[in-house]
């Protein structure tokens, strides 16, 4: 059994900015659906899944925002011309077959992971569609990251690639489980976690991969040769600890909707209407002849 997780706000925000200048005959914007269904559509034949769902932040969480009240404060606005069509794909996604699962005041990436953990107790592959620094962290024998970036792919004429625990090693200098301990020294400023000054992912990747954890390294500050760099981490002990707080994943939340639950049912009449309404000529093309394949459902048999 094969299990996609689905970053919602990603994959909109990656495809409004890819595609730029796409409009229906109308006049209205239509780039980030166009490129959010291209790339899901996609995810399903390079990965095939048995089960699927997409997922969306709503809101912050409380502990978060407790540690540190400025907490991805410096994002810039959403651009107008996303905001209908962020709408639209949000309804568009049960039409796709997919459910979405949101919690109030909780991030895509926590409940992500949840889900990840929970296949894994059931011995279900999962592949994480996502660009989250943090969620790298869960990478293991049964979890991996789907990626479509130029530098993950192994071969050129590749299109995706699966990055397993030797992909993330290679990629970050440490296994996955010390990925937050290098956050909680370089920082992240997509989340706007300050690091700590003069203190790159390079450099927090070689002191990690030295001491393995962030309290092993601040027991040792003494085997630090360099004396700058050893009185930097001193000063910062309790920034360093909230760091390692705020990139912590939460793990504890409830599956609002069982993993039983999240097999891909598309609803073809509404799929195609909505790829009609926006003019998407040869997605309805693909989207139509997949529908004449697909089983009926049980009550037209009878």
């Amino acid at each position: 059994m094969r299990l996609l997780l689905i970053d919602g706000h990603y994959y909109v925000y990656r495809s409004y900015f890819a595609i730029r200048s796409l409009t229906n005959s109308r006049g209205e914007p239509t780039n980030a659906i166009y490129g959010f269904v291209s790339a899901v559509r996609k995810m399903l034949k390079d990965i095939e899944p048995d089960l699927a769902a997409i997922f969306w932040d709503e809101g912050l969480p409380a502990k978060r925002l407790a540690l540190q009240a400025e907490y991805k404060q410096q994002r810039d606005a959403m651009p107008e011309m996303m905001i209908p069509q962020l709408n639209f794909i949000r309804g568009f996604c049960a039409p796709m077959g997919f459910t979405s699962i949101f919690k109030p005041n909780t991030e895509a990436d926590d409940l992500m992971a949840c889900y990840a953990i929970a296949a894994g107790t059931k011995k279900i592959q999962t592949v994480l569609a996502t660009n989250d620094k943090d969620l790298f962290q869960l990478v293991n024998d049964s979890v991996k990251v789907y990626s479509t970036n130029k530098s993950d792919l192994k071969k050129p004429k590749d299109s995706h690639a699966l990055l397993g625990v030797s992909e993330v090693t290679n990629k970050w200098g440490v296994p996955p489980e010390c990925i937050g301990e290098v956050l909680a020294l370089s920082g992240d400023s997509v989340d706007n976690i300050p690091g700590i000054e003069g203190i790159g992912q390079k450099t927090a990747a070689s002191l990690i991969a030295e001491f393995g954890t962030i309290e092993r390294l601040l027991e040792n500050l003494d085997h630090i040769p360099n004396l700058k760099l050893r009185e930097k981490l001193a000063a910062n002990r309790e920034k360093i600890d909230r760091n390692r707080q705020m990139v912590r994943l939460e793990i504890d939340h409830e599956l609002p909707v069982p993993l039983t639950d999240l097999k891909i049912r598309p609803e073809y009449p509404a799929y195609l209407a909505g790829l009609k309404k926006w003019e998407f000529r040869r997605l309805l093309a693909e989207v139509e002849e997949e529908a004449k394949r697909a089983p009926q459902p049980q009550s037209e048999l009878f």
